[in-house]
């Protein structure tokens, strides 16, 4: 065959190229991803036919890409030295979608732009993407097999393409594009050199740009990783996580089901959030044999473990025609569920295996591990063994697990009791914990505001229920000694829910204090002191919260009360100045007391009258 053949598009590549240049892709940069992978697929094939025994035509060129970029000319140029194609395969390739069922399909493509999992590749798709800057394409191909010939496709992407015979050609595919006037960019080195390192820098085989090697960085997710060195492993994350500090932590692994998957997650060893950064977006990136599909892919993990650094790889991606977005939405999320599964097994390995790495991510990441505790019920109790907390029984700084909490409790201990605070002497000064101390029972101190949200969220660990300290219903083991009568007590309360009115809710006799004169304790079953103040200063325009109903708990063995029960009866206005001036010192000990100016006031009033007396 000596003349050029000429050859009309089948009708479902005409309807296929008006797709992909007017509406498929969303960046035209996306070509040269298409045509990259494309001869990354035709040099693995190469590599398995050369495996196989069969004879190879230039068996001693290795497989590889190499590009070439002309501004002047205008043209970008990719070839590949991989399997090459025949005449037959050019026309089945390039001009034909010979496949049942093609029809039905474009039909569904052209009118909601979803595509079946297997397009790309079957049926050469991505080579058309070409045409979206090309206003000629030129294709000069030698396949493999020593007997064949070399050829020459060429087409302006309209009725149809030409081919003609090619002599002397080597193996593999040259492409050559002459770019549209509106997309001469491409033909400039620097442009390309950007799109290859975005989307191409772990093609397995060389690519290079005008001479120049690219890929010089591997795709180590793919290896085994007893095979991977440290120094290996650091460098691909200074590469991806553009940190060039060590990772906190590392985890490689693959997986076969629910798909195949290869992944490699990097922790920074800083949270770049608190860093003043503003908040961060996830940097996993998203990829398919290799051949990166979507940067900072968006629902591959959740919110709360944004922190990540890496790259998750399958195979078995079900992508639509772009390969830009995931198609199947209900497999995400399935993938979603099983590498954060993967991640918290992970962290609660970690947090055995080096608990002093564990506590320094602890202290950097906390936050996210309680947010996601608040936002993901799905992996709530994962997340429940990864918190940390200080105990009341252990030392200062000295943090532990509920897991550990647990294993500590009494027998008749049924409850996992948490105290909220600003800090640990507080903690212990606090009203609300001397019944705990008194009864020798562990309590968790919390310093993070959000940690309430956290445990109401949490609810229940290993079959026990978290229960803030104030929300307690415990006793005192024994009755203390000078305490006022049952009597006494009785008709003190009275007098105080008359004087302080409604100021207060309930008066009653406390059961849990030791060394207070008195506590008040929220009456909202479901809202605690330190909610209430969080809802308010999370309140910008909404509806005002309906004002606290406080009980207020007095200590019958306290001296303050027993000379208060004394000093009603003889100075009524007085006793009733000190019953406001305690309720308000106990509001103080609650975090509740928002404006001191009446308290201060009247202590004023009361320092006077004590002081007049002297």
């Amino acid at each position: 065959m000596s003349q050029a053949e000429t050859h009309h598009f089948q009708a479902e590549i005409q309807q296929l190229l008006n797709i992909v240049i007017h509406s498929l892709y969303t960046d035209k940069e996306i070509f040269i991803r298409e045509l990259i992978s494309n001869g990354a697929d035709a040099c693995e094939k190469l590599r398995f036919t050369q495996s196989s025994g069969k004879p190879v035509h230039q068996s001693e060129v290795a497989p590889a890409i190499a590009i070439t970029t002309d501004d002047k000319a205008g043209t970008i140029t990719i070839t590949d030295t991989g399997l090459g194609m025949t005449h037959a395969e050019l026309v089945e390739n390039l001009g034909t979608i010979a496949h049942s069922g093609t029809k039905a399909f474009l039909k569904q493509l052209a009118e909601d732009k979803k595509a079946d999992v297997g397009l790309i590749g079957q049926f050469g798709v991505g080579f058309y993407s070409a045409f979206m800057v090309a206003k000629k394409v030129t294709v000069l191909s030698r396949s493999f097999a020593p007997e064949e010939p070399g050829w020459q496709w060429t087409s302006e992407g309209m009725g149809g393409y030409e081919i003609t015979p090619a002599a002397d050609l080597p193996r593999g595919t040259k492409i050559t594009l002459e770019l549209k006037d509106d997309a001469k960019d491409f033909a400039q080195e620097s442009t390309v050199e950007r799109i290859i390192q975005r989307y191409s820098s772990f093609v397995p085989f060389p690519i290079e740009l005008n001479t120049k090697r690219l890929n010089t960085v591997q795709a180590i997710w793919a290896r085994n990783k007893n095979e991977i060195k440290e120094e290996e492993y650091n460098e691909f994350y200074t590469f991806i996580g553009h940190d060039h500090d060590q990772p906190l932590f590392r985890l490689h692994f693959s997986a076969d089901a629910p798909l195949a998957i290869q992944a490699l997650l990097f922790v920074p060893s800083r949270n770049f959030e608190t860093l003043g950064m503003g908040r961060m977006d996830s940097e996993v990136n998203l990829y398919c044999r290799k051949i990166l599909i979507q940067a900072k892919a968006k629902g591959l993990f959740p919110e709360w473990l944004r922190f990540l650094k890496g790259v998750v790889d399958s195979e078995d991606l079900p992508l639509n025609i772009s390969r830009e977005t995931m198609q199947d939405t209900s497999l995400m999320q399935k993938l979603n569920k099983v590498l954060t599964s993967r991640f918290l097994k992970f962290l609660d390995e970690q947090s055995v295996k080096e608990a002093a790495a564990y506590e320094k991510f602890y202290g950097e990441y906390q936050r996210f591990l309680k947010e996601g505790v608040v936002t993901d019920f799905t992996h709530k109790e994962a997340l429940g063994k990864l918190l940390r907390y200080e105990s009341s029984t252990l030392d200062a700084g000295k943090l532990t697990s509920l897991a550990d909490y647990v294993s500590r409790m009494p027998s008749d201990q049924k409850e996992i009791y948490c105290l909220l605070a600003a800090n640990r002497a507080a903690a212990e000064a606090s009203p609300y914990f001397e019944v705990f101390k008194e009864r020798k029972w562990e309590v968790l101190f919390l310093y993070d505001a959000w940690d309430e949200f956290v445990m109401e969220h949490l609810h229940t660990f290993d079959g026990k229920t978290l229960k803030l300290a104030e929300k307690a219903d415990l006793n005192l083991s024994a009755k203390k000694e000078g305490a006022l009568s049952e009597e006494a007590s009785k008709s003190l309360t009275q007098w105080l829910k008359e004087t302080l009115g409604d100021k207060v809710n309930n008066v009653r006799v406390s059961q849990r204090l030791v060394d207070s004169p008195a506590v008040v304790v929220d009456s909202d079953k479901f809202m605690t002191a330190s909610m209430r103040r969080m809802m308010k200063a999370m309140k910008q325009d909404g509806p005002d919260l309906p004002p606290a109903k406080q009980d207020f708990e007095i200590n019958p063995a306290h001296p303050i009360m027993a000379r208060l029960d004394a000093m009603r009866l003889k100075d009524a206005a007085l006793a009733g100045s000190v019953a406001e001036q305690i309720l308000d010192n106990a509001r103080v000990a609650a975090g509740l007391l928002e404006d001191p100016r009446a308290m201060l006031k009247r202590l004023d009033s009361l320092l006077e009258k004590v002081l007049t007396k002297e």
